[in-house]
């Protein structure tokens, strides 16, 4: 049984991990840059829901990730992987398209556009990942 899983694990690029006799499989590796993706996404459907929230809110700044800049650092492995920290990494500001004269960049229109596309995102993120996911088990199967 471990050399026909060493063999599907090499199939797919994973790397077995042995800890005595039991075997697993780092899912890192297995989901490639979906797992990051999903992350990413979620991080930035927080953010987008944080404008939303905040729509009201005299002087409020509405927030946003760039994913492809932030999922490149992460492929890269700057920082560790994610870094996803409000605090620590770049926050992009979004430069409204009618200014509000209290201050508060929010525009309820974008924002509801943006959660919508980042919604589509992670589901097709998701999909890929279960796909991958599927794939293992089948030819951990024998399928």
């Amino acid at each position: 049984m471990n050399a026909c899983f060493r063999i599907v694990a090499s199939a797919f690029g994973l790397s077995p991990i042995q800890t005595g006799a039991d075997m697993g499989i780092d899912f890192g590796k297995a989901l490639g840059v979906h797992g990051q993706a999903l992350q990413l996404r979620a991080e930035r459907t927080r953010v987008i829901a944080e404008n939303i929230a905040n729509q009201n809110t005299p002087g409020y700044q509405a927030r946003d990730v760039d994913f492809a800049s932030s999922l490149r650092q992460a492929m890269a492995g700057e920082a560790g992987g994610l870094s996803l920290d409000s605090e620590g990494g770049e926050t992009l500001y979004r430069v409204p398209y009618h200014a509000a004269q209290d201050g508060n960049t929010v525009e309820l229109g974008v924002e509801q556009a943006a959660f919508s596309q980042n919604t589509s995102d992670f589901q097709i993120s998701l999909t890929f990942a279960n796909m991958k996911l599927k794939g293992l088990a089948k030819a951990i199967a024998g399928q």
